[in-house]
């Protein structure tokens, strides 16, 4: 399989960023959550007119609000609803993208239980209907991060409803993934990954 810019999985941090030249890791790019990486990236690829990707608000609940005067309103108490669909969509090249960012501190797998089965479907439908349909997934634990297509993801799915299998082993997601090298600008560029599995192989 290729990797976008020459890279496999697993290599970022042998020889580039987060190791030093004695084989010790850094840990400073570890602060940064993959959510604020991919936020900054969307906001790079509105500005220089390459995408238009927005995350989604998470829906909220709200129980109980309490008017002090006519123009004033406070939530005294409110929940976070289980969002219906993936965290991001917009578009891409003429293309509808959706997909779905998630971390895991895991070492050796990801686990099923990070991911709800209505997301599962909302994406395999958008897959169905010829959208552009990944799984974005860091393991923390390597400041590793992954594009899964969701086409690759599926049949671990289907497997997991089958036998109950409720992980996907890391080396799977190496395998069947490609690689997302950290940058500057953007820090996470996503779309380098889309172009070459997408647009480049025709996979």
């Amino acid at each position: 399989m290729k990797y976008p810019k020459g890279t496999r999985p697993g290599r970022q941090n042998r020889s580039g960023a987060g190791r030093r030249k004695d084989g010790e890791v850094r840990y400073g790019s570890r602060g940064m959550t993959l959510e604020k990486d991919l936020d900054f990236a969307n906001s790079y690829y509105l500005e220089h007119g390459r995408a238009v990707i927005h995350k989604k608000p998470t829906p909220v609940q709200i129980v109980n609000v309490d008017y002090p005067s006519r123009n004033k309103a406070k939530i005294n108490e409110a929940y976070f609803k289980v969002p219906s669909t993936s965290d991001y969509n917009g578009l891409y090249k003429g293309k509808y993208i959706d997909f779905e960012a998630k971390e895991t501190r895991n070492e050796t797998r990801f686990p099923f239980i990070n991911i709800h089965e209505h997301q599962v479907r909302h994406m395999h439908q958008c897959h169905l209907h010829g959208g552009i349909v990944f799984i974005i997934i860091k393991f923390t634990f390597y400041d590793e991060t992954y594009m899964m297509p969701f086409e690759r993801f599926l049949p671990y799915w289907e497997r997991f409803l089958d036998d109950g299998r409720k992980s996907i082993r890391y080396t799977d997601i190496k395998e069947d993934s490609l690689s997302l090298r950290t940058g500057i600008n953007p820090r996470i560029d996503y779309l380098a990954a889309v172009d070459e599995f997408y647009f480049e192989n025709g996979d």
